[in-house]
């Protein structure tokens, strides 16, 4: 496949291929229905790892919860004040908010919840926390992989984008995504 086609549609990732003329590589939807129009394309198909399949290093990191970074949640967000009923069920999800950013003392034994030596079924938040989504699906490195963000970590606000390089291009070939620079964040 022709990199100046590729570029054309936007397709600047790392694309890996085997010698049997096979390509994987992200793709928008758009890109995808573009590329099956070349002449020597055979088809394009989305991989997507199946639901159920449980991925270890996506959060909670708890073998209960069959996630991947396809196929993820429900989840729900915790935000000040929000009362919820916490149990060995979920407590994967939020052991981390109660134990090290609320400053709990936080204790699993058998089947009870112990939080500061009282027996708890409920747990109410403090804070506000945040699911950060990385812009780049698979290549992205978000909540799904380290879990909730406390307001209190929240330092700053994206505004624009001041400068975007493409790693796969030199300096003086196209390394300056001009068309991203200095680009106002929605």
């Amino acid at each position: 496949i022709n990199k100046r086609n590729l570029q054309r549609l936007g397709i600047t990732e790392q694309i890996n291929s085997d010698n049997q003329g096979n390509y994987e590589m992200t793709l928008t939807d758009d890109a995808a229905e573009k590329l099956k129009n070349y002449a020597n394309v055979i088809s394009v198909e989305p991989i997507m790892v199946p639901a159920g399949y449980r991925d270890p290093n996506i959060f909670p990191h708890d073998s209960t919860y069959r996630w991947n970074v396809d196929n993820f949640g429900p989840i729900l967000i915790p935000e000040k004040g929000m009362t919820i009923p916490i149990n060995t069920g979920n407590i994967s999800l939020y052991n981390r908010i109660i134990d090290v950013f609320e400053g709990n003392d936080l204790e699993i034994k058998g089947d009870k919840i112990i939080i500061n030596n009282l027996e708890a079924d409920t747990y109410t938040f403090k804070m506000d926390y945040y699911w950060l989504m990385g812009d780049n699906r698979h290549n992205s490195a978000d909540s799904r992989y380290w879990g909730f963000v406390p307001e209190d970590h929240v330092v700053g606000e994206a505004v624009f984008v001041w400068m975007s390089l493409d790693p796969n291009k030199s300096l003086f070939n196209g390394k300056i995504r001009w068309n991203k620079l200095l680009r106002i964040v929605k």
